[in-house]
């Protein structure tokens, strides 16, 4: 295993030329995946709608090509779903990432081509050991097992002639991993890709105890899940007892802030490195290039091209969405992504900025609406709208006014989110009320839902009604009263819940 180490790091560094070549050319490698999007793309139905082959610079595109979200790309998708194909991309697609919903649909599903899984999704993850490597030369990762926290996935067929597979994207890669690859993870796919997540849990821990793991990449709520059961079953203080040659924990989807503290206490040791990447369903984005850094490298050779929407201007009828020479440093930007998949300056609902433009480096700053997302669940101000119509329908009461924020996971306490709510009379029965807001909140949030199932990762929503006028009183007490004020629904720390709960204590 150590002359299989010594190897596999050898070949990993020689993809660091080429990283070398988009940090020193990086407009010229943008406006040349343009060039190539736009030649495989010009003969698909999208193409021809939009004369791709008369697009002779960024400009053009700009201007003929619409800015969409995946409500307007929905109709594209739902027929390549049903098997129609060079609809927005020239090659066949069968698989689709699922995702968290929008306000129409509960989830969504994301075109997935051969060229995004071999130019995008495995160039990424092989781009970022290549870094690691490359930072950590005497590294021994590759001496023992990695454990990768799979979702789950699905065959749908349509007919006896055309199926199309979907599932997270983590599943999606699994399935398409390279032999090589497979012999160095853990546990088998058989459990990886089970769909009972408590079940999954629990034979994960029970695997994976027996193997030299030196390494995990997922998100850090259901990672720290694992971790925990894994000492329960070990009686073991800490992972290190464990897995003596633990080095690395790759994450992203969530923030990792909530969590870190957690972290060092079961892995007490500098020998753990933490490298966040930015692997969404519509693509590889960034890798963190630096360890003591928490910012990321933008990688731009990945068979995607990157626009860019000032916030301030989102909300106009026409924002102008900038090409990567003409962004700036500390700007929040919506991120706009044409892709080798078909979605064609599609907006992928994150927000960015930059801390470095010589090279390329962001920070997610969050997304384009108000949202929690702490745990993985994605939940938007919609969902929270519509599940709160729902519960006030059946317990016969009414919102004045709410707000929520999420409770982190402590030692022994599972994460959760809490709601300050006003009503103008609460009702009568507050734990039926929390029990048909739950549910609906469920209904239509496939993320929410897989976060709630059996308690594993979020307990039921602890509801607090406040007095009458709380609302008002803390807005005024901001200078915040007045018809462009309104207060922020859904938060993604705790800020302005322990402002309001500190004002009526």
């Amino acid at each position: 295993m150590e002359f299989l180490n010594t190897v596999i790091s050898w070949l990993m560094k020689k993809r660091i030329h080429q990283i070398e070549l988009f940090l020193k050319y990086p407009h010229e490698v943008q406006r040349e995946w343009l060039k190539k999007l736009l030649l495989a793309a010009r003969d698909t139905e999208i193409g021809q709608k939009f004369e791709f082959r008369s697009i002779a610079s960024a400009d053009d595109f700009r201007q003929r090509v619409p800015i969409v979200d995946y409500d307007e790309v929905k109709p594209y998708i739902d027929r390549l779903k049903r098997g129609e194909q060079n609809i927005l991309w020239p090659t066949e697609i069968k698989w689709f990432a699922k995702s968290s919903g929008t306000t129409a649909d509960k989830s969504k599903f994301i075109p997935v081509s051969e060229e995004a899984l071999e130019e995008c999704h495995f160039k990424g993850g092989k781009d970022m050991l290549c870094i690691y490597c490359n930072n950590t030369p005497d590294t021994n990762m590759f001496s023992g097992k990695s454990i990768g926290m799979g979702g789950t996935h699905q065959i749908v067929e349509l007919n006896n002639e055309s199926v199309y597979r979907q599932g997270d994207l983590s599943a999606i890669i699994m399935q398409n991993l390279p032999l090589w690859v497979e012999f160095l993870r853990t546990p088998n796919l058989s459990i990886a890709l089970m769909d009972d997540w408590e079940s999954k849990i629990e034979k994960m821990a029970r695997a994976t105890i027996q193997h030299n793991v030196t390494n995990i990449s997922g998100v850090p709520s259901w990672t720290m899940l694992l971790f925990r059961r894994v000492l329960e079953i070990t009686g073991k203080e800490h992972l290190l007892e464990v897995w003596p040659n633990f080095e690395l924990f790759i994450h992203g989807g969530v923030s990792l802030s909530p969590y870190k503290k957690q972290f060092k206490g079961i892995l007490p040791s500098d020998q753990v490195n933490y490298v966040e990447t930015y692997n969404a369903s519509e693509g590889f984005f960034a890798i963190q290039d630096r360890g003591d850094e928490d910012d990321m490298l933008l990688m731009l050779d990945y068979g995607i091209y990157y626009e860019f929407i000032p916030m301030d201007e989102l909300s106009s009828e026409s924002p102008k969405a900038l090409t990567l020479d003409e962004v700036e440093t500390e700007i929040n930007y919506a991120v706009v992504i044409t892709t080798n998949a078909g979605l064609w300056r599609y907006m992928v609902g994150d927000t960015i900025l930059f801390t470095s433009i010589d090279p390329y480096r962001i920070k997610i700053t969050g997304r384009t609406r108000s949202f929690i997302n702490v745990f993985g669940e994605e939940l938007i101000v919609d969902n929270a709208n519509k599940a709160l119509s729902i519960a006030c329908a059946r317990c016969r009461c009414n919102v004045i006014d709410f707000t929520a924020a999420p409770v982190y996971i402590q030692e022994k306490t599972k994460g959760a989110h809490e709601w300050l709510i006003e009503f103008d009379s609460p009702p009568e029965d507050m734990a039926f009320f929390t029990e048909i807001f739950d549910n609906a909140l469920k209904s239509l949030n496939s993320d929410y839902e897989s976060k709630r199932y059996h308690n594993m990762l979020l307990r039921e929503p602890i509801i607090r009604v406040v007095p009458h006028n709380t609302f008002y009183k803390w807005l005024k007490s901001k200078g915040k009263l007045g018809g462009q004020h309104k207060v922020p629904r859904l938060y993604n720390n705790r800020k302005y819940v322990d402002e309001i709960l500190k004002m009526i204590s």
